[in-house]
């Protein structure tokens, strides 16, 4: 079974993404080719997208890594992107098994009326064999304590994609989605109190400035292409490259902001006709009970605020984490990443950009630390897997630390990293954090369900 599941993981998520997509729309009964098409666009979109995000870590590592050359930064936690987060996940025995386990967990969930959400976002369990797989080499290779992690892990994440999923559907107009992928929704709580703060500060909410807005304010200079472009040039200078690699440079970082929209409206293609489908079989099958369908947050990515956000806080960053006292980590091959903090920060921001940048600031500088703090357990972990499969991406330059923004500076990863330190007085707060949060969600469901109830009896 460990066989199959990691063979199947192998294949990629452009390869299993349409498989998984086109049987989602046959068992939830679409016809044959309206299935297929929406595989393939999916599949496309996953293929798009990679390609793209590539351009950034292709193309700006050398760059990076030269500016820190030439500028003497003494930061030793290597960045080592998502695919290493990714190669230590899965090459585990937790990762083997983790999207049955977490399957049978969702069941369970939905038959108890503590989630609604249905994630069939399989792609991106690995951020939830992530932490079980760090939870379980720092306890000594248990697997009791990596599946804890892991399921702990999932459990919130669920509960918050429901807790989100209104205020998610109503902003980027898709009805019946959530997003539950940890990652994300770990910027959510920050969302949440920065805004707050931030409507407390007199005359900061006339200082509401979404995307067309900076369009307006700044013309062409407020162009997420414009902007990507005087990025990548900045980039460039400051790695005190040629005039040729300097304009190469900028074209390509905006390239990217140009081409990310119109990649992620084939993953809308693909999915909302799946979507539509799901809302009409729940509503004939299941007396119009509410279910929401969990995707990934490629859906959404190429939303106007996350590219603006995500353009100007990419040198910001870079910068900052030369100067932050205490951080030995520099975001490099990681920095593709960006995109995927916004899509339920938003949301709570209403796509203004300057809260939008404020909440990305504070939750990376955070996010830094978090990464620092778990690199010796991520870099022992990355260590055995390489010892293991001679994984190329989970190898770890000589001299350094290993660490990657992608889930490793999120709140929920650290938190259960943390808590899993702390062993079993860590367990407990961790669970009853977990049961707590299932109770809630389902007081909710419950209520709900029953003033839907008696709105279709008054009806």
């Amino acid at each position: 079974m460990e066989q199959v599941f990691s063979y199947i993981i192998s294949l990629g998520a452009s390869v299993m993404m349409p498989i998984i997509f086109t049987i989602i729309g046959l068992c939830i009964g679409m016809k044959f080719g309206k299935a297929l098409k929406s595989g393939l666009c999916v599949g496309v979109g996953f293929v798009g997208l990679g390609v793209v995000t590539a351009l950034l870590t292709t193309n700006f590592d050398n760059p990076l890594k030269a500016i820190s050359d030439l500028y003497h930064l003494q930061l030793n936690v290597f960045d080592m992107g998502w695919p290493a987060a990714a190669a230590v996940a899965y090459n585990t025995a937790v990762g083997a098994l983790i999207i049955p386990i977490c399957l049978g967990i969702n069941l369970l969930m939905l038959l108890t009326k503590t989630t609604r959400t249905v994630n069939i976002d399989l792609w991106n369990y690995w951020h939830f064999a992530f932490i079980g797989a760090v939870a379980y080499f720092v306890m000594g290779e248990s697997l009791a304590w990596g599946y804890f992690a892991a399921i702990v892990c999932y459990i919130i994440t669920l509960v918050c994609a429901d807790l989100t999923a209104d205020k998610f559907q109503k902003y980027y107009d898709l009805d019946g989605i959530s997003i539950p992928q940890p990652f994300c929704q770990s910027f959510m709580p920050f969302a949440i109190l920065i805004n707050k703060a931030l409507d407390k500060i007199p005359g900061f909410s006339r200082m509401d400035i979404d995307a067309d807005g900076m369009k307006k304010k700044f013309g062409v200079l407020g162009e997420p292409l414009v902007l990507g472009v005087v990025v990548g040039v900045l980039i460039g200078a400051a790695a005190q490259l040629d005039i040729k690699k300097v304009l190469f440079l900028g074209i390509t970082m905006g390239a990217v902001m140009e081409l990310i929209p119109r990649i992620t409206s084939l993953f809308i293609e693909g999915l909302k006709p799946i979507s539509e489908k799901t809302s009409e079989l729940v509503k004939n099958k299941f007396n119009g009970k509410k279910v929401h369908i969990g995707m990934s947050p490629a859906l959404v990515i190429g939303h106007p605020a996350t590219l603006v956000s995500s353009v100007i806080l990419i040198p910001v960053i870079l910068a900052l984490a030369v100067f932050l006292p205490g951080n030995q980590f520099l975001p490099l091959a990681s920095l593709a990443g960006m995109f995927y903090l916004f899509p339920m920060v938003l949301p709570y921001t209403k796509g203004n950009v300057l809260k939008t940048l404020i909440v990305g600031l504070v939750t990376l500088i955070i996010g830094l630390y978090f990464v620092t703090d778990m690199a010796p357990d991520f870099t022992l972990a990355a260590n055995k897997v390489y010892a293991d499969t001679h994984d190329p991406t989970a190898h770890i330059p000589e001299g350094f630390s290993g660490g990657a923004l992608d889930f490793a500076s999120s709140l929920f990863g650290w938190l259960i990293y943390r808590g899993v330190k702390l062993s079993y007085v860590g367990a407990g707060l961790l669970a009853l954090i977990a049961i707590a949060m299932m109770l809630i969600n389902r007081r909710i469901i419950i209520r709900s369900e029953k003033e839907a109830k008696q709105a279709a009896g008054q009806g």
